[in-house]
């Protein structure tokens, strides 16, 4: 949840600037519908506590910035390295400043594509692996040996 203290106008904001997913709920609310989520956790000095961030990442940070200025977006600085990744931040109506960052890490959503990518050039299908055999799985018992009675 992020408080503003011009709603309308950071709800406008992030719909048609940051133009992100989402619903119009009645009443001017703009919820969001994102796919997807990091959390993190950080120390705070004191007097910090309660303090959050929200910081949103993408593939590719300059052609982001470019576009999102193209929009009007307004950056407080440039693209720094920050080990973790390429990082910048913009502000939205409302005094909230936001992250930018490309991460230098594999997301979980792209370590998944890349598993599954590997698995079709194996020529492994989903349902093959899903009926594998588990390892130390029990053999099912033998069939008796005992022909059926021939019928006349």
């Amino acid at each position: 949840m992020l408080y503003s203290t011009d709603p309308a106008a950071t709800r406008a904001f992030f719909r048609d600037v940051v133009k992100l997913p989402g619903s119009d709920t009645g009443g001017g609310w703009w919820i969001l519908d994102l796919p997807e989520g990091d959390l993190g956790f950080h120390p705070a000095s004191p007097g910090d506590e309660g303090v959050h961030d929200v910081s949103f990442y993408c593939d590719d940070i300059h052609g982001t910035v470019a576009e999102l200025r193209s929009r009007g977006a307004a950056f407080t600085g440039e693209v720094e390295d920050h080990g973790y990744g390429l990082v910048t931040h913009f502000t939205a109506p409302g005094g909230i400043k936001v992250q930018l960052y490309q991460p230098r890490y594999a997301k979980a959503k792209a370590r998944n594509a890349g598993a599954k990518t590997a698995a079709r050039k194996a020529g492994v299908k989903k349902t093959a692996a899903k009926n594998a055999p588990k390892k130390n799985a029990q053999k099912p018992a033998k069939k008796s040996a005992q022909k059926p009675a021939k019928r006349r």
